[in-house]
């Protein structure tokens, strides 16, 4: 797991196995899961010198996901 100083993501995990990329964000209250991502577009978002940023131009609307579940 991993934890930002970001205004809009708080933190995120990878299962590599599942290709499941979590996203928690700050206004939410549990994970927001991401299906079929790359591990490589996970190294990218904890690289980005914005993790918002990133998100918005290379996550949302390329992926599926699934709203929060109990994995907090």
């Amino acid at each position: 797991m991993v934890y930002f100083d970001s205004k809009a993501i708080r933190r995120a995990e990878y299962d590599a196995d599942a290709r499941v990329l979590y996203l928690w964000f700050r206004e939410s209250s549990g994970p927001y899961g991401y299906r079929d991502v790359p591990e490589d577009v996970f190294d990218s978002l904890c690289a980005a010198e914005s993790q918002g940023r990133f998100y918005r131009e290379q996550i949302l609307d390329r992926y599926e996901y699934s709203p929060p579940a109990d994995r907090s």
